[in-house]
């Protein structure tokens, strides 16, 4: 017999009955009925219960063993008494009658529980991350993400593309992130980076005459938490293709994508077809560039119903070219109580507030921008928003470039506490024709809106003789249940486009040739035009699972303060080490 186990924790079934078999894992709870114990045993695999009585010669060190305590058991597996049988545990009609047990590694006490889903400090979580990882949703969880990144694997293979891996250590780059340096030992002064992305690499790979790169990479940014992304590091299904135009992208990804979800939606629809929206109408519609298709509200311009009206907030706003007034329809929301709900929201916001119209039976505009611009004006909105009695609708006005992410909140607002978001469903869509400039009014000059080596719609000719705030670019999102969840582009293959592109946003030729020496070299020695993407592999995962924190799909996550409190990281160098570096920290005063 096996030193430790015949089988494991979620193997055994009715056809073992008679069998004397040898089980190890963790004591995951232990139950006394009127003298007999209950000890349910796991392992990776499952769950399987032990019963062990007075007469079992296991009975005495039995009534020692405390949750989490790791027991070897040997024992006969028998059926379960009629009526005591577990349908929802794969071992649930069988037990076993303990014979032996002998201690494998005692557990001190708990500093949070195991067993049950309770909620527990963050901070004790990850500090205890291994026990934490021991509790059956967590664990489940990571296991899902496993099998999540072999179905990308396969998926990207069966469509033709192969696996590299790609360096980790590297030059500085400016994605648009802050990096993470590491300093050179046997070159003093300089620095390595690690990959924001590994964007130049896979570019250069296009250059070395391979045809369809993907990994599954390891990206690395320094930059202040956000709830959408775990501090420090996440990592993406990155890719890319030569000889193709941004319809061969679509064209390959998109099935792989679909697919994915197909695969772990549980039965939930996933979108067949995607649409492709314009960034510009995203914006518009939704109020953001990543919106969720499952909310059915969208917005409309509705300024010329409020041009030389009796709402003279609206009117004399719009006598500014630039401003408009847009309406988010609120189908059944058209009550007194709801309305205020949202005003008091918009408040808590930081706006002044929100107008609305309400339409009570028989057609009647109620409301103060109702009693403002009259009956007609308001049937005109009514009309165009397709709304009926009882409904309502909520205006926000301006410049949409101030309010339009204010704008893209109320619509999520509306159609959540009116319930009309289907949740049960994966909704995807390409997000296209990303600017490929933007104004960055801190520093008051021209910016890249999203990644520095795309092809600006209309080449060099557009690069040249276009206003700059114009130029749209062959970049694209995927969206899905309002997150991004993938980005990616036609990259800028041609060297003078990539010197012109980069002037623009204010960066020299001498910048281009000493940031990205290597990839500006490889364009002057054939370039085939090439593209690809990258998804967002912790951000997939957690909508699969789910799960509403991205903590809860990553094995060892850092906290928001990025902070590894399991290991201890960041933690100071010693002396020896920051000599061997050549490196004296200058350290902020207190």
């Amino acid at each position: 017999m096996h030193r430790y186990r015949t089988h494991t924790c979620g193997e055994l079934r009715s056809d073992h009955v008679g069998e004397t078999v040898r089980l190890s894992g963790w004591v995951h709870r232990v139950r006394d009925h009127g003298g007999v114990l209950f000890i349910d045993l796991r392992d990776h695999y499952g769950l399987t219960q032990v019963v062990a009585d007075p007469d079992s010669p296991a009975f005495k060190l039995a009534e020692t063993v405390r949750s989490e305590w790791v027991i070897r058991i040997d024992g006969a597996v028998r059926t379960r008494p009629a009526g005591t049988e577990n349908a929802e545990l794969p071992t649930g009609q069988v037990e076993i009658y303990a014979k032996e047990i002998e201690v494998l590694g005692p557990a001190a006490e708990l500093p949070l529980p195991v067993f049950g889903d309770q909620d527990y400090p963050e901070e004790t979580r990850l500090r205890y991350r291994f026990l934490d990882l021991r509790r059956e949703k967590l664990h489940k969880n990571i296991m899902t993400r496993g099998a999540i990144i072999d179905a990308m694997r396969s998926k990207m293979k069966g469509q033709g593309f192969f696996e590299f891996q790609t360096p980790i250590l590297t030059a500085s780059s400016p994605e648009g992130a802050r990096d993470f340096l590491v300093p050179s030992r046997i070159h003093p002064g300089t620095f390595y980076a690690l990959p924001q992305a590994p964007q130049q690499y896979k570019q250069l790979i296009m250059m070395s005459g391979f045809d369809r790169y993907f990994q599954i990479a390891p990206c690395f940014r320094d930059e202040d938490p956000r709830a959408d992304r775990l501090p420090g590091e996440f990592y993406q299904l990155d890719l890319e293709m030569s000889f193709v135009e941004q319809e061969d992208v679509f064209a390959s990804v998109e099935p792989v994508i679909t697919g994915v979800f197909e695969d772990f939606a549980n039965g939930k629809p996933v979108t067949k077809n995607w649409p492709r929206i314009p960034y510009a109408e995203s914006m518009t519609k939704y109020g953001t560039d990543k919106p969720d298709l499952r909310n059915p509200l969208v917005m409309q311009d509705v300024s010329e119903h409020f041009r030389g009206s009796g709402f003279k907030v609206f009117a004399r706003m719009l006598e500014t070219e630039t401003n408009r007034v847009w309406a988010i329809p609120g189908p059944t929301g058209g009550s007194r109580a709801f309305c205020d709900r949202m005003n008091s929201w918009a408040q808590s916001e930081g706006q002044p507030g929100l107008g609305y119209v309400m339409w009570r039976e028989g057609g009647e505009g109620a409301g103060p921008i109702a009693n403002n611009i009259g009956p007609e004006r308001t049937a005109a909105i009514r009309d165009q928003l397709g709304l009926k009695d009882g409904d309502a609708a909520f205006f926000v006005a301006g410049d949409p470039a101030t309010f339009v992410k204010f704008a893209g909140l109320a619509r999520t607002k509306v159609g959540e506490d009116l319930k009309l978001v289907d949740h049960d469903r994966f909704e995807l869509a390409w997000i296209v024709d990303f600017p490929m400039y933007e104004w960055n009014e801190d520093e008051k000059k021209v910016d890249f809106s999203h990644n520095p080596f795309s092809m600006p719609q209309g080449g060099l000719d557009a690069l040249k003789g276009q206003d700059p705030l114009t130029i749209k670019a062959f970049q694209y999102d995927i969206a899905c249940n309002g997150y991004e969840i993938a980005s990616g582009g036609i990259r800028n293959h041609r060297p003078e486009a990539m010197v012109k592109a980069f002037e623009i946003a204010g960066y020299g030729e001498e910048t281009v040739v000493e940031r990205f020496g290597g990839m500006y070299r490889a364009f002057q020695y054939g370039a085939p035009p090439h593209g690809g993407m990258a998804a967002g592999v912790d951000r997939i995962v957690m909508l699969l699972t789910g799960s509403t924190n991205l903590r809860e799909i990553s094995i060892f996550p850092m906290n928001q303060r990025a902070e590894d409190l399991l290991m201890g990281a960041p933690s100071p160098a010693t002396p020896q080490q920051l000599k061997d570096l050549h490196i004296r920290p200058a350290l902020p005063k207190a």
